[in-house]
């Protein structure tokens, strides 16, 4: 690879480590863990299905934004406004509650790597820090950030990995003895575990506003192959740690008594025990660090991601004065709207488990059900006909259709078990 490759390359990389961040952190550090310590590897089929099947319409955020030099929101108003304001609705109506459930996480490792008691103080340093951080200095300190975070968590997770298949499993109980299919309320998890690995298809949107940002950033036009292989680092990555993530939970505490605490900093600090449990105690600090910062990662690039969409779609609906999207204020005052609101929610359902519960899985819901309808304008936006050579190839064409019926199936299920289960 010759000098100038190299430099090329280091100005390309960013989106796609970006789009890491964001998926590492409730999909895999909460739920893979969770299906491992809950299920053994019986739910593996279902996170590598989700990944490859889903792998095309994150992509297409990114090719989109590279043949065209525009984010792939503004392609969904090309589609028409049904588009146009359907991502408008998916927007409002997850944004404030999976926003506010990733900052619960993220304050339970802050307040167990800390011993911060409160949960309003932690909640509140974290949402200042992340809503000042994205305010003031925007993609560039996003960016920095997240490739430090990514790569602690990245080294610490791989010799964790590394380490509990040397120390062999806990339990005693066969890792495939469960039904490959949940039944009852468990029903529930999988199709959790499966809409947000790696995480939801609407939030395929910001790798191609991520990709914009990045070349404004350096004054560089990568070319699609640089683009690409970015966001490929970035996802596969991801859906590797994915596997390790399970790994852990069910080396560790399938099979055992030991069962997750219902409280965020308990959550947070079992989680850290599993890496501990194989690497040693003198690892305790390094690790709650590491998750925390990887947590903290998540919860900055979904404030970004949030506020930024936020901005552009508002922008392109109402027809927002082009002065204030040049001074960055639509998505300054997005990024404050999703920090405020985030709090709020958390505030006012802070003793209402079952309330904040509710509107978590609703805003899951709303992005499963409508999972689809995105991955299908995503597929048509990167057809000949739109970027012209920039289009897929025959292989990525097959593996999108087959993704949208596998969308379209288990959004159909859901909807057919919670119509019978009520």
């Amino acid at each position: 690879m010759s000098s100038e490759t190299q430099r090329n390359l280091l100005k390309t990389l960013g989106p796609g480590i970006l789009f890491a961040s964001t998926a590492i952190g409730v999909s895999h550090l909460v739920q893979s863990t969770q299906a491992g310590a809950n299920y053994g590897f019986s739910l593996l089929w279902a996170v590598i299905i989700a990944n490859v099947l889903k792998y095309p319409f994150f992509e297409y955020g990114s090719r989109y934004a590279n043949a065209t030099g525009t984010s792939i929101i503004e392609g969904y108003k090309k589609l028409g406004k049904p588009f146009i304001w359907g991502y408008f609705i998916i927007t409002i109506g997850s944004m404030f509650f999976v926003s506010a459930a990733v900052g619960k996480v993220t304050t339970g490792f802050m307040q167990n790597l800390f011993g911060i008691s409160s949960t309003y103080t932690a909640m509140t340093i974290i949402f200042l820090i992340c809503g000042a951080i994205l305010i003031s200095g925007r993609y560039k300190v996003l960016d920095g950030l997240i490739k430090i975070i990514g790569g602690v968590l990245l080294i610490s997770t791989l010799f964790a990995f590394i380490m509990t298949l040397i120390h062999g499993r806990v339990g005693t109980k066969g890792l495939f003895e469960m039904n490959w299919f949940p039944e009852g309320d468990n029903v529930i998890f999988l199709i959790a575990l499966m809409g947000w690995m790696p995480t939801a298809v609407d939030l395929s949107a910001w790798n191609s506003l991520w990709t914009v940002e990045r070349i404004k950033q350096t004054g560089y036009r990568p070319k699609l192959k640089e683009t690409l292989l970015d966001f490929r680092i970035g996802y596969w990555i991801s859906a590797a740690l994915s596997i390790c993530f399970v790994t852990l939970g069910a080396f560790l505490m399938y099979g055992t008594d030991q069962k997750f605490s219902p409280s965020m900093a308990g959550f947070a600090n079992e989680v850290i025990n599993l890496y501990t449990t194989t690497i040693g105690e003198w690892s305790y600090l390094i690790i709650a660090a590491a998750a925390f910062s990887i947590m903290f990662g998540t919860c900055i690039a979904i404030f970004d991601g949030y506020g930024r969409s936020l901005a552009k779609v508002s922008s392109l609906i109402f027809n927002t004065k082009s002065v204030l999207e040049k001074e960055g204020r639509n998505y300054q005052i997005g990024v404050a709207i999703t920090v405020v609101g985030s709090f709020l929610v958390i505030a006012l359902f802070e003793n209402n488990a079952d309330g904040f519960k509710f509107l978590v899985n609703f805003a899951q819901t709303l992005s499963f059900v409508l999972a689809p309808f995105i991955a299908w304008a995503n597929f048509k936006l990167v057809s000949k006909s739109q970027i012209g050579e920039s289009s897929p190839g025959a292989i990525m064409r097959v593996i999108s259709i087959t993704g949208i019926i596998f969308l379209s199936g288990f959004s159909i299920y859901y909807l057919w078990f919670l119509i019978s289960a009520s």
